[in-house]
């Protein structure tokens, strides 16, 4: 049986000399024995189109999409999927709809679905769900992470608009992946706003095997002193065995923590790395 495996198309840095375009944003191809996922679609169709050629990848082997938040950054090649294929089946939460605004300079600016991609409203393959909802055999969104009482990802400048007045983001939207192996969960976020240690104990509630690795953006780039050595301490605590393939919003501080305190365990995983899991 062909492995799984995790190859990262888009994200902030990518891999010397690859050939490849970096960009804010996030994306990942994930591939089972039961077929192609895409998780995000980067800020760009440009980055987003131009680094699946140089890297190989046939957009139409994706079988799917799941989008972890309504943010431009994860959605920015939405347009360009769409227009490759019509039927494409996209997966994500209900609330991913919602306008959304960055304030900068006391201004409130869009921040959620790009232009060309607002006609994922009416696309006729949308399933939304705050459940957790299997995509294909052992591959799963993780549903709304609704107990929050660890650190968020946060940002201080996210806004929605609610009956004429600005609210703080709550994030509903967020989400990340599931994929099972036969030697425990890999978590795939997008960017962990619902916060890292909240979506690791739903998930582990939820799901039977352990988490084994966590990959993607987890928003410690928000994360202060002491709040991000209270995350390595649980994480140390409650998942002694864990590796972390980190990029994105991540930060580069929280990396080189971890990698401090978990030595080889911790990795940046910037566009052009594959993982490749043993089923």
């Amino acid at each position: 049986m062909d492995k799984s495996k995790i190859i990262c198309v888009v994200n902030d840095i990518a891999l010397p000399e690859s050939g490849l375009l970096s960009e804010h944003g996030l994306s990942m191809w994930v591939e089972t024995p039961q077929g192609v996922m895409l998780w995000d679609s980067g800020g760009s169709a440009a980055v987003l189109q131009h680094n699946l050629k140089t890297l190989g990848l046939d957009a139409g082997r994706i079988r799917a999409l799941a989008l972890s938040h309504g943010h431009n950054d994860h959605t920015g090649g939405l347009g360009f999927l769409l227009q490759a294929n019509p039927d494409l089946p996209i997966y994500a939460h209900p609330d991913i709809l919602r306008p959304r605004f960055s304030r900068k300079n006391g201004a409130y600016l869009s921040m959620g679905l790009p232009k060309q991609s607002k006609a994922l409203k009416d696309h006729r393959s949308l399933f939304l769900h705050d459940q957790p909802t299997e995509i294909m055999p052992g591959l799963w969104t993780s549903g709304e992470i609704r107990e929050r009482a660890e650190l968020e990802g946060r940002s201080a400048n996210h806004f929605i608009k609610v009956d004429g007045a600005w609210e703080t983001d709550p994030y509903l939207d967020d989400m990340s992946l599931v994929l099972e192996t036969a030697g425990g969960i890999l978590l795939i976020c997008g960017c962990c706003h619902a916060g890292l240690l909240n979506t690791l104990r739903q998930v582990q509630r939820q799901f039977t095997q352990p988490v084994r690795a966590v990959v993607g953006g987890t928003h410690l780039i928000s994360a202060d002193g002491a709040a991000l050595q209270h995350v390595i301490d649980v994480l140390d605590g409650e998942y002694p065995q864990m590796r972390y393939y980190l990029n994105h919003c991540s930060g580069k501080d929280a990396v080189c923590q971890l990698q401090d305190t978990f030595g080889e365990r911790v990795e940046e995983f910037p566009a052009g790395s594959i993982l490749e899991i043993d089923d």
